[in-house]
């Protein structure tokens, strides 16, 4: 049965850490693989979900399954964290809710929902956008189309753009959005063009599929969410992907939730066992452990106030690694060329490099990012980023 299989080629990203990590170079830099580093290169547990698995050890008490749709509050934190109190309040029983192993659990249950729901839907996808949503939707059966987003020249978004190409959506297809900090470019719509966004969804009856991995990460966890809000009051139907991986730093611990608003008063239900029995057939049940460091620390005062004041630090030296690289460019005599990464919100920014330049960057100095120019900004420090800065206008 097997046998005709052969070894397909590397990840293009994981395969990249293993290039570093063989790489004998003193100065080598990794800006691969999105995850948060501190400047020293690590990949921190945060001091509140330290506490919480503590706290954890001594009350959990069994290893039993939990239910299909998650551990007990972890989607109605997560749903107070995103929409607000007044805004959930306002959903009532037009949202739907669970948990997913991740944010790409989410993501796979959504596309699974909607195949099921209409399985000629196409789904409309930024260009460019994160590596694993084409082949997420594929896979749940779906097809998909682009539209027009980042403008390479003024390194942010081109909404004029963005909109014409949805005029060619059709009725019932849906829009997958990045909530904030999008990835891989960096460049987010303003409000004044998620207001148009939203006005062209309903004026076109598109179905938005916001997905949000990095709330906290760009202006902070309310600000970061005012585009969720503005899009779940105003359209009829929704989704929403979330993730708990860069934000609570439970990357290995796959900690995410799925949010479907229905049009009707009374939708919950539907959605919920609908899912719950999607989920049955894909993965059962999802895993507790990150969900349940979660809630702790989203339920206790105290907890809740250092994990916020920790996410803080970390979007604080995320945003002035990015100032810092852009004047570093600029010392380095590429004038504007790279300005916008300043201006980018989130981990990621994708710089206006040529497969060919970010090869030689890599060969020569030892820079490892993907060949489409995406860069990990948390992969910079203060020392590196002069070495970074030169080896890259070396090559422009």
């Amino acid at each position: 049965m097997f046998s005709h299989l052969t070894k397909l080629p590397a990840d293009p990203i994981l395969g990249l850490s293993a290039l570093f990590k063989a790489d004998p170079n003193p100065e080598k830099v990794d800006l691969g693989v999105g995850v948060y580093k501190t400047a020293d290169g690590r990949t921190p547990i945060l001091g509140a979900v330290e506490q919480a698995f503590v706290r954890l050890s001594k009350e959990e008490g069994s290893k039993v399954y939990i239910a299909p749709t998650g551990w007990p509050g972890f989607t109605e934190a997560c749903a107070e964290l995103v929409f607000g109190a007044d805004l959930r309040s306002d959903l009532g029983g037009q949202l739907g809710a669970i948990q997913t192993p991740g944010g790409c659990g989410a993501l796979r249950l959504a596309f699974e929902l909607i195949a099921l729901s209409k399985p000629e839907t196409t789904v409309w996808v930024s260009t460019p956008t994160w590596a694993n949503h084409v082949p997420t939707l594929a896979a749940a059966g779906l097809t998909h189309s682009p539209y027009a987003y980042y403008d390479h020249g003024s390194a942010s978004v081109d909404v004029d753009a963005m909109l014409n190409s949805l005029e060619g959506a059709a009725a019932g297809d849906v829009v997958l959005l990045h909530a904030c900090c999008h990835n891989p470019t960096g460049a987010d719509l303003s409000m004044s063009d998620w207001k148009r966004v939203a006005e062209l969804l309903q004026a076109r009856k598109l179905i938005p599929f916001l997905d949000m991995a990095y709330q906290g990460f760009a202006a902070g966890l309310s600000e970061d969410a005012l585009a969720v809000r503005q899009i779940f009051s105003s359209q009829p139907e929704a989704l929403l992907s979330y993730s708990c991986s860069k934000n609570f730093g439970l990357y290995r611990e796959r900690t995410g939730a799925l949010f479907v608003k229905g049009e009707q008063k009374d939708a919950k239900e539907a959605l919920v066992t609908n899912l719950a029995q999607l989920a049955r057939a894909n993965y059962s049940m999802p895993p507790a452990h990150g969900a349940a460091l979660a809630t702790t620390v989203l339920e206790d005062d105290e907890l809740r106030a250092s994990w916020i004041d920790e996410l803080g630090a970390m979007r604080s030296r995320v945003n002035g690694l990015r100032r810092s690289l852009a004047e570093a460019f600029k010392k380095e005599g590429c004038g504007d060329r790279f300005s916008g990464v300043a201006r980018q919100t989130g981990m990621f920014s994708l710089l206006s490099l040529t497969p060919e330049q970010v090869a030689v960057v890599q060969k020569d100095k030892s820079i490892y990012f993907p060949a489409n120019g995406r860069i990990n900004v948390a992969g910079l420090t203060d020392e590196n980023i002069p070495y970074v800065a030169k080896a890259i206008a070396s090559v422009v």
